[in-house]
């Protein structure tokens, strides 16, 4: 009876949780690497900004 309760435990809350896991780690990952992508426009677009006021030097 004590096996049957924790296979019960372990089939109820595993897979659920693996899924909500993985899908709110899928979700940080692409967010990581649009900050990322936006932080790398940013400094381009500043550079760029900096060559074009500082160019007629």
């Amino acid at each position: 009876m004590g096996e049957q309760k924790q296979q019960l435990k372990s089939s109820a809350y595993g897979p659920s949780k693996r899924k909500g896991h993985g899908f709110t780690r899928k979700c940080a990952s692409l967010v990581k690497e649009q900050r990322a992508r936006i932080y790398i426009l940013r400094r381009c677009a500043t550079v760029l900004l900096c060559w074009y006021i500082h160019g007629d030097d």
